[in-house]
C-alpha cells in the first residue's frame, strides 16, 4: 500500500467541460473540500473519494455529487483502489461546459483526472510505502515516565496516557512496528535497572 505525501492536481477538458483533480492526504479532506468550494464557485460538481486506515480495517468513501449514480464517485475511488493509496484522498471538480457527456464520457473524465494526478505523483517520487502502525500497553514508573516519553519522540513513537495509578501510569504506545521493538527493548531495559 501507497500514500501520497504532497498534493498533486491535474486539469482535463473534455467538450469544453474542465475537471480539476486534486489528490492528496486524507487528513486535509475536510479542509480541502471547503476551500475548493469557497474557491470554485462557479463549479458545479465536487465528486470525491477516499480510503483510509482505520484500527486496521480499509474505510472508503465517494460521492458522486449529483452526477449520474455510477458516473464518477466510484470510478475516482477504483482509481485509488487500482493504485493501492492509503489514508489518501481526491476531489474531481467540475465546470460544465455545456455539453452533457453521457455516463461512460463522464467515467472517462473522472478516471482521467485521478489518474493524471496519480501519474505525476508517481513522476515526482511523491509516493510512500504505507507502514503498518502497531500498538502496545505498558505500565510505566513515575520515575521513568520522563526518560519513556524522551526515547518515544526519538523513534516516533506516539504516547497516550491512560490510568495514573500511585506509583505510576498505563501507557498506550504507537508506532511501526521496527521502532515500537526498539522501544520497547528500551524501556524494559530502564525498567530493569531501576530494579522494577
Amino acid at each position: 500500500m501507497k500514500i501520497i505525501s504532497q498534493e498533486v492536481l491535474s486539469s482535463t477538458e473534455v467538450k469544453k467541460s474542465v475537471f480539476l483533480g486534486f489528490v492528496f492526504s486524507s487528513d486535509s479532506f475536510e479542509m480541502k473540500m471547503r476551500d475548493l468550494r469557497q474557491g470554485h464557485l462557479k463549479a458545479v460538481h465536487f465528486v470525491y473519494a477516499y480510503r483510509l486506515m482505520e484500527k486496521g480495517q480499509i474505510v472508503e468513501r465517494f460521492s458522486d455529487d449529483g452526477e449520474p449514480k455510477g458516473s464518477s464517485g466510484m470510478p475516482v475511488l477504483n482509481v485509488l483502489r487500482g493504485y493501492n493509496l492509503i489514508n489518501s484522498a481526491a476531489i474531481v471538480v467540475r465546470y460544465f461546459g455545456g455539453t452533457l457527456l453521457g455516463v461512460g464520457g463522464l467515467v472517462r473524465a473522472y478516471t482521467q483526472s485521478v489518474v493524471s494526478c496519480i501519474k505525476d505523483a508517481q513522476a515526482k517520487d511523491l509516493l510512500r510505502d504505507y507502514l503498518i502502525q502497531k500498538q502496545e500497553e505498558i505500565w510505566c514508573p513515575y520515575a521513568l515516565l520522563n526518560k519513556v516519553e524522551y526515547i518515544a519522540k526519538s523513534l516516533e513513537i506516539e504516547i497516550i496516557k491512560d490510568n495514573f495509578g500511585a506509583d505510576g501510569v498505563a501507557l498506550r504506545v504507537y508506532g511501526v512496528q521496527e521502532k515500537l521493538d526498539i522501544f520497547l527493548s528500551k524501556y524494559y531495559e530502564l525498567q530493569n535497572n531501576l530494579g522494577v
